[in-house]
Formats: C-alpha cells, structure tokens, sequence
C-alpha cells in the first residue's frame, strides 16, 4: 500500500514466471501450454508472437540434433505462417539455415542458439500476458526517474530547490551549497 502500487495477484506472477521458465529452458511446447491455459486469445490474437514460440520451438529441435524432426516441423507449422508473411518467412530461412552448418558455434546465424534468444522469446511472452491481464509490460521505476532528472532540468533554469543529484540514496540536496 504504501509504495501506491495497484493489488497484483501473486498467482498471475507465478504464472507467468512458470511460462518464462519453459521458454528459457527450452520446453517451448510446455511453455504454449501454460500461456493457453492462462488466456487462449493471447496466441490467437498475436501471430507474431505464437510464430516466435514456434521458431523457438524448432530452435530447440536443431539444438538437440533432431534434423528430420526439425524440418518435418518446418514444412508444416512454420512454413504456410511463411507463406502469408514475408518477414516470417525471412525468419524462418535464417533459422532453417542452421541446418546447413555441421559446425553451428561458427555460423553466421549461430547467434539463434544462444541464450539471448530463448531470453527474447521469453520477454515477448511476459509482456504480452502483462498486456492482456491490462498490465503494463514495462516496470514504472525507470520512467519515473527519468521524468524526474527531466523535472530538475526544468527546474534548474527557474528556480532553487533541494534536488536529488544521487538517485540510488534519494538524498535532497540544497541547491545553494
């Protein structure tokens, strides 16, 4: 209450950390479980974002060596989502091109298996479940500080007040001295 926070229910959080955990971990499938379970329009009403779980998804099969799998996956998930967008489908023709490489650590599309993807994955997942259960998907501390340092700026030019020059101890400071 006294941080002015709106009541947050700590079952949303859980899932949603549940659902980021799969991502990050590789359990794609298990992850689209769970976002389905929390709200079935969140993948039906973002294309976008159900493709990415699906490209993780055959992220994860190249990463574990399941080359027939991967592209039966290909072929019939990713490819008709192709077929109806061009950026989809320059997507998937970089992921797909994974495949030609024996040695992925040194291929010019190596950076797909990196951690930092499943991580971009999982980030696109929370904020939109933060978006449907009408939160918003950035956290607000960073924005108030930044329209704080605005509002001294301002205030520089008119007037002399006590400012916060250090923001990681919030000490007010007499412009005077």
């Amino acid at each position: 209450m006294e941080s002015g926070t709106e009541h947050i229910d700590l079952a949303t959080i859980t899932d949603r950390m549940a659902v980021k955990k799969a991502v990050q971990s590789g359990n794609v499938e298990d992850a689209i479980e769970k976002v389905n379970d929390l709200n079935p329009e969140i993948l039906d009403t973002n294309p976008q974002l159900f493709f990415h779980l699906q490209q993780q998804r055959l992220i994860e099969l190249i990463r574990n060596g399941k080359v027939e799998e991967a592209l039966e996956f290909a072929q019939e998930e990713l490819a008709p989502r192709g077929e109806e967008n061009q950026s989809f489908l320059e997507e998937l023709e970089r992921t797909v091109a994974l495949l030609a490489f024996e040695d992925v650590s040194n291929c010019p599309v190596g950076d797909l298996l990196d951690i930092s993807q499943r991580l971009k994955t999982a980030s696109e997942v929370n904020a939109a479940i933060l978006t449907s259960q009408s939160h918003e998907k950035d956290p607000k501390l960073p924005s108030l500080l930044k329209m704080l340092q605005w509002a001294q700026n301002q205030l520089d030019e008119k007037a002399a007040y006590p400012r916060i020059n250090d923001l990681s101890t919030a000490i007010l400071e007499d412009s005077a001295v």
